[in-house]
């Protein structure tokens, strides 16, 4: 929930599946915004993000799903604030992925057993006048051309100059305008095989500066191969065979491509524009550009990792990918620039790489140990590094992220677990800290003596149990001979119907209806009631005559009129009766004339991948969503006639309350009524806990200032 700001998700339906990356995606462009490689995420979009005051996670650890919908009542105020909700598929543990694994952010742990994160990793102020970088540019930011290598420094350095003696039959790309620090950057990368003439140019790739790839081709070399390199190169024999292309063509296409005052990039470029066989003038050479003590140099892969947490030249692919460390280096450069000399400094890369050498220091110590012939396997092992973490990104940046309460990141000796922190100690803290900080994560525990096997056992059979309640209703009385067929579709209009079974039991026959959406239970109650059906007039609801009313039974109807005025089903109406043969694009020609109209979702069966009989349609105002329920109620679509409600499950509820009918039978039986009886022991206190935690959020929320995203996390309990 974006407090009175704008964030607009485009799910809805089966979409609101996300996976943590695009959950990663939408905190770190949050916190972020362009900077760090920070992109808008690829499923939805946040407006004026520089506008956000800031980002808090709210994890309730140990609950889940299950948990909301159990407790749906007692989270009165999640439910009403909480507009976007999605379903997190399974993965790791999220906050690892946040927090990296061995990243350089440390947490210290207070007086109060909290753990909170410190700002030991970040260089002093006096610390950074010794650091080459400092050095080289000083602490202020430049444009481009201050980073572009001198006449001089390129002729140190080996890169080809005009009028050089070694230089003699080189192409000159002709760029010779004056640059500016608009000049347009191209990232510049060569992969080699070693020939009979020497380091010969087997594949060139260019990008520009928005990390499009303009070349990315194969070309023949001259003389015979006598070593293709393919573990670094990629390059093999058979893939030169059909090649025709030669260097004096890549020269004429490169000179075709860059402008008068282009800016090339490249890690250690000098060796590529040599195996090209061409001398350009201006060049940010990344090798150098992220200087180091005695001329030693930072490799293309590790700089990568710390700088803009990517991953290139993988163990697993075979070779280097040319474009992939053309945009690496094209995007160090361009870090450096928007960042300035000190942001950089500040990155601490010396000691990053100090922290991986030692862990690979311990690595191959643990392969010392007897093991047989994995030994030399485990010392050729390259180093582990130090997964992506934004959160040293942000402190990099000048922001001071917290994180408070319980952590489980213990092996990465990133924060110190503490489990036996109440609640009630964290959301003081939170209360506190939180409104301070531009990027926190509170974290609150239900506890252990909740999370039980047999207990949470016992919790899911409830609410399979509620649900069954509340899609099914009971209809009749029938004559003795009434048919059955007739039946069913009749109440067939009102949505899919998961079974149908006939009531013998009675004095005469009722029919016991289940169906597989929320609305088509309600629909059939409200529009069948005192009805006439297969000859009968009928009474149609939600209890069985036989049974007894249970508290379950009226905590149901209580459900489906807060349902209904949940925030998510605001502007949503539900509409069945349609024919299975109507296709999207049909009913969006058919609804097109609805006022408002902004999203249609036709369910499916998630095995069988059919349509259902009905739609949910979505209204960009709430009044539009009123308006059409008037229209569509009666309303004829190619014979088939239409009716229509307010929607109670239309986002992912409709998702879950699916699997939830279609989950495994295998988990019932077996002790279930023993292990709902342990259960009833216990959900009083559970309600009161949740009760608790809900009230938690309501403080932090209401203390939170105006533009902040706020993200509540149910992990669940593995």
């Amino acid at each position: 929930q974006e407090k009175s700001s704008r964030l607009s998700a485009a799910l809805f339906g089966e979409d609101c599946e996300i996976s943590r990356d695009q959950l990663y995606e939408l905190l770190k462009y949050a916190a972020l915004g362009k900077c760090h490689n920070a992109t808008q995420p690829s499923w939805c979009r946040i407006y004026h993000q520089s506008h956000l005051a800031g980002v808090v996670v709210i994890v309730l650890h140990e609950m889940s799903q299950l948990h909301f919908y159990k407790f749906y009542l007692q989270f009165k105020h999640l439910r009403k604030v909480f507009r976007h909700r999605f379903i997190l598929t399974p993965s790791t543990n999220f906050l690892a992925s946040l927090c990296g694994e061995g990243g350089n952010l440390k947490a210290q742990n207070t007086a109060k057993g909290l753990t909170s994160t410190g700002s030991d990793c970040i260089p002093k102020s006096s610390d950074l006048q010794h650091d080459p970088i400092i050095r080289k540019y000083g602490g202020k930011k430049q444009g481009l051309t201050s980073y572009t290598l001198t006449l001089e420094e390129q002729k140190k350095n080996d890169y080809p100059v005009k009028d050089s003696p070694g230089c003699k039959g080189y192409v000159y790309t002709e760029c010779d305008q004056p640059r500016t620090d608009s000049s347009p950057l191209f990232g510049l990368d060569c992969e080699m095989c070693l020939t009979a003439k020497g380091n010969e140019v087997t594949r060139v790739s260019l990008v520009d500066a928005q990390g499009q790839c303009l070349l990315n081709e194969l070309v023949k070399p001259e003389s015979t191969v006598l070593n293709y390199r393919t573990r670094f190169s990629g390059i093999t024999k058979k893939m030169l065979l059909p090649v025709k292309t030669r260097l004096p063509e890549i020269q004429t296409r490169l000179k075709k491509m860059l402008p008068r005052d282009a800016v090339l990039v490249g890690h250690s470029l000098n060796g590529d524009l040599q195996a090209l066989e061409m001398i350009h003038p201006s060049v940010i050479d990344t090798s150098l550009l992220f200087a180091r003590n005695e001329g030693r140099r930072f490799k293309l892969k590790f700089l990568a990792k710390a700088v803009l947490g990517k991953e290139i030249q993988s163990e697993e692919k075979l070779g280097h990918d040319p474009a992939e460390d053309a945009r690496a280096a094209l995007e160090l450069a361009q870090f450096f620039i928007e960042q300035g000399p000190a942001k950089v400094a500040e990155l601490n890369l010396e000691m990053l790489l100090t922290t991986e050498k030692l862990a690979e220091v311990s690595q191959n110590k643990a392969a010392l140990q007897p093991q047989g012939c994995s030994i030399q396997k485990q010392l050729n092992e390259p180093p582990h590094l130090p997964k992506p973490c934004f959160l040293d990104c942000l402190q990099v940046t000048g922001q001071k992220p917290l994180l408070l309460g319980r952590q489980e990141l213990d092996s990465s000796d990133l924060h110190q677990s503490n489990m036996s922190t109440p609640n009630k100690q964290i959301l003081e803290r939170a209360l506190e800290d939180v409104p301070l900080s531009t990027f926190s994560i509170v974290q609150f525990s239900l506890g252990p003596e909740y999370v039980a096997s047999h207990l949470l056992a016992g919790l899911c059979e409830k609410v399979r149990s509620k649900l069954t309640d509340m899609l099914t209703i009971y209809a009749g009385p029938f004559e003795e001979s009434f048919c059955l067929k007739s039946v069913k579709k009749e109440f067939g209009r009102c949505g899919p119907i998961q079974c149908v079974t006939v009531v013998t039991e009675t004095n005469q026959p009722y029919v016991c209806v289940q169906y597989e959406v929320l609305e088509a239970a309600q629909l059939a109650v409200e529009s069948l009631n005192g009805a006439e059906v297969a000859g009968s007039c009928i009474k149609v609801n939600n209890t069985n005559r036989k049974s007894l009313i249970t508290a379950a039974m009226l905590d149901c109807d209580v459900l489906i009129k807060e349902l209904e005025l949940d925030v998510e089903n605001e502007g949503v109406i539900y509409v069945a009766g349609l024919k299975k043969s109507l296709t999207e694009t049909d009913l969006q020609e058919e609804f097109s004339q609805l006022k408002d109209l902004e999203t249609l979702f036709l369910p499916k069966d998630l095995q069988t991948g059919k349509h259902r009989n009905c739609c949910f349609l979505k209204f960009q105002k709430s009044q539009s969503a009123v308006d059409a329920l008037e229209v569509i109620n009666g309303w004829t679509v190619k014979g088939s006639k239409l009716s229509s409600r307010n929607a109670l499950a239309s986002g992912h509820l409709w998702r879950w309350i699916w699997q939830m009918n279609h989950s495994n039978g295998k988990q019932r039986g077996n002790g279930l009524y023993e292990k709902m009886e342990q259960l009833s022991d216990r959900e009083q206190d559970l309600r009161k806990e949740v009760k608790k935690l809900d009230q938690h959020i309501k403080k932090i929320y209401r203390r939170l200032q105006n533009n902040t995203l706020c993200v509540v996390l149910f992990p669940g309990v593995n």
